[in-house]
């Protein structure tokens, strides 16, 4: 029997992947909100709408739980690739994915897709790029000023905007206090995700998250990315690093010529239907599409 939604996660970051070939569910704001409400809808971190089949690469867009749609998504990508593998929309271990950010190469590392590999692209700290606010610069250890506090922050996109603040220590309960304010601080056009950073050593960094649209979160593969690029920017790190995350580790990987790998594990959780009731609901709602 064909189910409306799987739900996966990669190190805690949950999200439901919506087949559109299977259950194709109007993703409005309204709806996506309701989806992911871990109340009064199924719960998620987000929702993976795809694959879109109009072309030689399948399509995906990645949903918030606010509603907007992101450019890009570490945890995102691998769980849509385990998706993918295991209902055979891929006959090979590597293939690739089209995101609003676009294109990623992926590669599965096992036979059951529990370990992925994925080319996120080169970064770029250039402003207008990523973007941030005022001429033209890269944004390395700029000074931001959040609620009468500076921060120095590097500024940077992989595909979607990231600020990441070095700090001796880093917590959950700091990374939910200065998180939104960051997220919509006057001088991201766009919004922004957040990362709070602390370098163990050479090969290892510790990092708290808080996403645009979703809020603080156990991990992020975009954000580790982010993170580990900034201080390889800053000259804090090597090029091979592990960030650890209150969900667990990634492997990061940031090549000579800039590209960066992200190796890091998926899981399936569980995987149904929606009830008549909830249906119901959202066919009642109507709203914009995302943003």
């Amino acid at each position: 029997m064909d189910v409306d939604f799987k739900k996966y996660h990669g190190l805690g970051n949950d999200y439901l992947v919506i087949d559109p070939n299977v259950r194709d569910v109007a993703m409005t704001e309204a709806n996506i909100r309701l989806i992911c409400d871990r109340n009064f809808g199924v719960g998620s971190d987000g929702i993976l709408y795809g694959p879109i089949l109009d072309g030689d690469i399948p399509k995906l867009r990645i949903l918030n739980p606010d509603g907007s749609e992101a450019e890009k998504s570490g945890n995102g990508l691998r769980i849509f690739a385990k998706y993918l593998f295991e209902k055979r929309y891929v006959r090979s271990k590597e293939f690739q994915i089209r995101t609003l950010g676009g294109i990623v190469s992926v590669q599965v590392k096992d036979d059951i897709a529990g370990m992925i590999r994925i080319n996120m692209g080169k970064v770029t700290f250039v402003s207008d790029e990523i973007p941030v606010a005022g001429e033209k610069r890269e944004v390395v250890n700029e000074a931001l000023d959040v609620n009468g506090v500076d921060f120095k922050v590097t500024c940077l996109s992989i595909g979607n905007p990231h600020c990441v603040i070095p700090m001796e220590q880093v917590s959950e309960e700091r990374a939910r206090a200065i998180g939104p304010f960051v997220e919509n601080h006057q001088r991201f056009p766009n919004r922004i995700n957040m990362q709070l950073l602390k370098v163990i050593d050479r090969t290892n960094i510790d990092i708290r998250i808080w996403e645009r649209g979703a809020g603080y979160t156990l991990a992020s593969g975009s954000s580790s990315c982010a993170a580990a690029c900034a201080a390889h920017k800053l000259g804090l790190v090597d090029g091979d690093i592990t960030v650890h995350m209150p969900g667990g580790t990634l492997h990061i990987e940031i090549m000579p010529d800039g590209e960066v790998f992200m190796t890091g594990p998926v899981e399936g959780t569980f995987e149904g239907t929606f009830h008549t009731d909830l249906l119901e609901r959202m066919s009642s709602i109507k709203m914009e599409a995302p943003k």
